[in-house]
């Protein structure tokens, strides 16, 4: 377990968060030199195989031109509002209750109003099939611009879904695959109705529990029935008042609310940027807390593995030899990486060949690559026992439900190989294949897409607002499901298409979302990208140098 800052010599001990000091000097100062080891040649070749090209100028523009054009439109709509012209559909204060507190502000739904309203038909679609690889959609029309939606009857069917977490192809409904499933929901019913703590621990629970610690090579672990809780509930057991987070700028909701509800004081440095990280950890260390300048009594480094909207992978051995330098704790969330990527499917410490160990807390959920729901905190035991007492996720929410925990169980055996196939390396191989594949093409074609040419995660910049919008209607047309997010989950100059790969997919699948992806792209202008790409991108030496066909 890491170090941290501290007055004095302590000897170990479990402090009020759950976390073990050692022997160390004031401010967590000590006079020898860490090097970053043998991860750092492989951490700069990770780095230089990630891309974030930049669009040019003009596109950058016509984004806040498109912005200003639709939010200029929005305030004459609310004016005809106001005059009576035009209906409003949204909640008002009564009239009668005028001189109360507001409960409901106007301004703060203007962009609700006026802006995402217009394009809601994008989002929450409603499926009515097995989101596998292809899924049905029911078809629905508004009559009255989006406010109100009505079902056609109509049902649009074998649309390939390229938007679901359904990295390994776990989400499937085979009944050879799903015989065990439906054994434990004959056995234990498909609902526990109480916490672990109570009457709520079964068995299948605790072998989860074991079966995870061994998939990720750690000491113990401890499950969750709601991943985003994972983080929200169990952060603010680790740190609380006096201790400080360190968090990367694009991290997930889950961990800025958890964050929040800790109390900690927090910083943000720029995404996987090692020298922004390392400024705050200096001035942590030789700053301390503000005013007072005592030493903080834990400095917490929160990341992920997969950045589910940057499809960057963590700079994983440059922070651990920074959170070694600097006795911090590192608390990773392998959400989007655990399953998805590394040799046999062990996330990002397998990937950058790192020591599990070597990261304090490790988090992960069960709700992607596993095709299942919930989440885990993994680390050493005396963390786990700590968390099992202190978590307000572990004491009062309601155990995993029997039939997910056996899912979770069947998956995670089928990748460790414990049932006696290689279906589980197959599918880790297939989509590992068909990430580099559709990556490849896609930059071929000239559109820009973010992140590591490893992760499954494939940002593909779409940048105006009415593009994006205009994007994601086609593509359906094509029977091609996407999801398209624009601000405030993105800067408001970076909204994108997310494409989510699968080892499910076949590459009859993938070369049909290409071709019209190749044509929607001429269609509406999106092939932004001025760099030049290889049509045979396997062939690469250790420099990066293209070599010649």
């Amino acid at each position: 377990m890491a170090r941290t800052a501290a007055n004095g010599h302590l000897k170990p001990h479990l402090n009020q968060n759950g976390l073990k000091h050692e022997d160390i000097k004031r401010n967590g100062y000590h006079n020898k030199r860490e090097k970053n080891g043998p991860g750092t040649c492989v951490a700069s070749r990770q780095h230089k195989q990630e891309s974030f090209e930049q669009a040019p100028m003009y596109v950058a523009v016509m984004t806040y031109l498109g912005f200003g054009i639709v939010t200029l439109f929005g305030y004459f709509r609310d004016f005809l509002r106001a005059v009576g012209i035009e209906k409003c559909h949204l909640a008002q204060e009564r009239e009668e209750q005028k001189d109360f507190v507001p409960l409901y502000q106007d301004f703060e739904n203007f962009y609700t109003r006026n802006l995402y309203m217009r394009v809601r038909d994008n989002w929450n679609r409603p499926i009515c099939s097995l989101p596998g690889p292809v899924f049905d959609v029911m078809e629905r029309v508004s009559d009255d611009y989006n406010w109100t939606f009505r079902f056609t009857g109509k049902t649009l069917h074998n649309v390939i879904n390229m938007g679901s977490y359904n990295y390994l192809g776990f989400a499937e409904n085979n009944t050879d695959f799903m015989k065990t499933v439906a054994e434990k929901t004959s056995q234990y019913g498909v609902g526990v109705c109480s916490t672990r703590q109570e009457i709520g621990n079964l068995d299948i629970h605790e072998e989860l529990e074991q079966l995870v610690a061994t998939f990720l090579g750690v000491e113990s672990s401890m499950t969750f029935g709601m991943g985003f809780a994972t983080n929200s509930m169990n952060i603010p057991a680790l740190v609380g008042k006096g201790c400080l987070i360190l968090s990367d700028e694009v991290n997930h909701t889950s961990l800025i609310l958890g964050a929040r509800l800790s109390g900690a004081s927090i910083r943000v440095f720029k995404h996987n940027n090692m020298q922004s990280l390392e400024k705050l950890l200096r001035e942590a260390v030789c700053s301390g807390q503000p005013r007072t300048h005592r030493p903080w009594k834990k400095i917490l480094i929160m990341v992920e593995g997969i950045y589910s909207m940057e499809g960057s992978l963590v700079r994983l051995p440059e922070i651990i030899a920074l959170k070694k330098k600097y006795k911090a704790y590192l608390f990773v969330d392998e959400a989007h990486s655990i399953g998805a990527v590394g040799p046999t499917g062990r996330g990002v410490t397998e990937l950058f060949n790192v020591n599990p160990a070597d990261v304090d807390v490790m988090m992960g959920t069960f709700t992607k690559s596993f095709g299942a729901a919930g989440g885990y905190i993994a680390g050493k035991k005396e963390l786990v026992d700590y968390l099992r007492c202190q978590s307000h996720s572990a004491v009062y929410a309601t155990s995993l439900s029997p039939p997910v925990t056996e899912q979770i169980i069947r998956a995670m055996k089928c990748i460790m190989g414990n049932n006696g196939s290689t279906e589980g390396i197959r599918r880790i191989r297939q989509l590992a294949e068909n990430t580099k594949y559709f990556r490849a093409r896609l930059k071929e074609m000239g559109f820009i897409i973010y992140g590591h040419e490893d992760s499954p995660v494939v940002p593909i910049l779409l940048y105006m607002p009415g593009k994006v919008v205009a994007f994601a209607r086609e593509m359906l047309e094509r029977k091609i499901g996407v999801v398209v997010v624009g601000f405030p989950a993105t800067p408001i100059t970076e909204a994108r298409a997310r494409f989510c790969l699968s080892a499910a997919h076949t590459r009859e699948m993938l070369n049909q979302v290409l071709h019209h992806m190749n044509e929607v792209g001429d269609l509406f202008c999106l092939k932004f990208s001025r760099r030049k790409h290889s049509s045979r991108p396997d062939l690469h030496d250790e420099t990066g140098l293209e070599l010649s066909s």
